[in-house]
């Protein structure tokens, strides 16, 4: 039987672990619980786990997500508040999954799903390393162009800010965002506004 130094080092630097992630490094289902029932694991989520004494970063809603619905994508404003163009904090995490898809069942932390056609779905996603988890995030072009096609769910004022934040902090390029807006059928939707950067 492993002990509990053995336990903290199979964290490493991830913050969270599922119950399959502990059995898989060696760790009976009944020692998990037990240390979990001891104190010696904090329960942060059905299934998922963390060291009581880890300090979470920012981003570690977005890896309770990601462990939790592997093949959902951050998108939205969950995306903006990562790439650091919006100070606003979402109250919910925003997760983008398949439209054929069955919604991912998280009590916490509350997410928001939206849905995406399977043929642009990976369009734009990229994966990020967070408290050493990966975590799959739709790219600034991407999400800017999303926040346009969900313009009356997140407020056009906040597409508009993004696309000029993130323009002004050259992020994206004007090549990409057309590409982008051009699979996504944005072009008409966006123009205007792309015109009014280029001035």
């Amino acid at each position: 039987m492993k002990n509990y130094t053995d336990l903290q080092d199979c964290f490493g630097q991830t913050s969270a672990l599922g119950v399959r992630d502990l059995v898989q490094r060696g760790f009976p289902r009944w020692q998990v619980l037990y240390a979990a029932k001891t104190g010696r694991l904090e329960r942060v989520a059905r299934g998922l786990y963390a060291l009581p004494e880890s300090e979470p970063s920012e981003a570690h809603a977005l890896v309770v997500v990601a462990l939790k619905a592997p093949r959902a994508a951050i998108c939205l404003l969950s995306a903006l508040r990562f790439h650091q163009l919006t100070t606003a904090m979402p109250h919910e995490v925003w997760i983008a999954v398949k439209k054929d898809a069955r919604k991912p069942s998280i009590v916490y932390p509350p997410v928001r799903v939206v849905r995406f056609g399977a043929d642009n779905f990976d369009l734009g996603l990229e994966t990020h390393r967070l408290e050493g988890a990966p975590v799959r995030i739709y790219s600034v072009a991407r999400t800017v162009v999303d926040l346009f096609r969900y313009r009356n769910k997140v407020g056009l004022d906040v597409a508009l800010e993004a696309l000029r934040e993130g323009w002004k902090e050259r992020r994206f390029t004007m090549a990409e965002v057309e590409g982008i807006a051009a699979r996504l059928r944005m072009t008409k939707v966006m123009r205007p506004y792309l015109q009014s950067l280029a001035v």
